[in-house]
């Protein structure tokens, strides 16, 4: 199975086009490296690819990975669909690019397919333009040899729904296995909390690309925290602190653990800081837009 992590930033991308923040403005004078946003591409034969959501900056992503390049028809592509972990704007607006692509299959959770029939109506708009498949399910198998479980990990829904289910499995987490191989990825870039399972899941992983959107609780300041730990108001568990998942990535030594989804916000943009230099010593990484994995 190979996996391309095509973007690596929180929504915005890095940097933010309205943000002069220190890590922004660094980035603007080629001190650090921009980044697009999260998304990635995993196929188990090299020829049928499927998109592990779609973020507003996937044209610029399929056309900078020569593995997902058109041909060799005129009309062909070797993407075959995308799986979203939710209905994020930034996780689904990429499908508005992707139109036209006649015979694409889109997973998602029942709610989410909702959301996107319903408060941001893609559904009806991209069908315009070529039909697509609409699936939901917590077991299926992929073009190229993959197999997929679905996983809720969390209730966050997208601030466009109007009187959201406050129980319905928003966010989701994909278990992708190739069994040519044995190699299982996990893909998890939203996490509100460490979940209950998460770590049975883990287990069964050779891979797993989780969210680091904030190093620590406090990053954003005081206004974006819960009472609970390790937990903040913007659906996302920080890395540090003890509620934070690299102390709960310690429980698996063995698992090759990267960090996507990085906010603008987060020191692990910079390679340099001493942040990165303490994820690195855990055991974790943070790699760059573009990065394959081969499991």
């Amino acid at each position: 199975m190979r996996v391309i992590l095509l973007g690596t930033a929180a929504g915005g991308g890095f940097p933010q086009w309205n943000c002069a923040c220190a890590l922004c403005a660094r980035c603007h004078r080629g001190e650090l490296p921009a980044r697009s946003q999260e998304c990635a591409a995993v196929s188990g034969n090299g020829r049928d690819w499927w998109l592990l959501n779609a973020s507003p900056d996937i044209r610029t992503q399929l056309l900078a990975t020569p593995a997902l390049a058109p041909g060799p028809g005129p009309r062909e592509t070797p993407v075959r669909g995308v799986l979203l972990t939710d209905a994020e704007v930034d996780h689904a607006l990429g499908l508005t690019i992707l139109r036209g692509g006649a015979g694409l299959t889109v997973h998602a959770a029942p709610p989410v397919l909702g959301a996107l029939m319903a408060d941001l109506p893609l559904r009806g708009l991209l069908d315009r333009y070529a039909p697509w498949e609409w699936r939901s399910g917590t077991g299926f198998e992929l073009a190229g040899g993959l197999t997929v479980t679905a996983h809720p990990v969390g209730a966050k829904a997208p601030k466009y729904v109007g009187d959201p289910d406050p129980d319905a499995p928003w966010v989701s987490a994909y278990r992708v296995e190739d069994p040519a191989t044995g190699g299982v990825l996990v893909y998890a870039p939203c996490l509100a909390t460490w979940p209950d399972g998460f770590d049975d899941l883990l287990d069964s992983a050779s891979c797993a690309l989780l969210d680091g959107t904030f190093f620590s609780a406090d990053e954003l300041g005081s206004a974006v925290r819960s009472g609970s730990a390790g937990q903040s108001l913007m659906g996302h568990v920080p890395v540090t602190g003890s509620g934070g998942s690299l102390a709960a990535l310690a429980r698996h030594p063995g698992l090759r653990r990267v960090y996507t989804h990085l906010n603008n916000t987060n020191p692990l943009l910079d390679p340099a800081s001493s942040a990165s230099a303490a994820v690195r010593g855990a055991g974790a990484e943070v790699l760059a837009d573009g990065s394959e994995l081969v499991l």
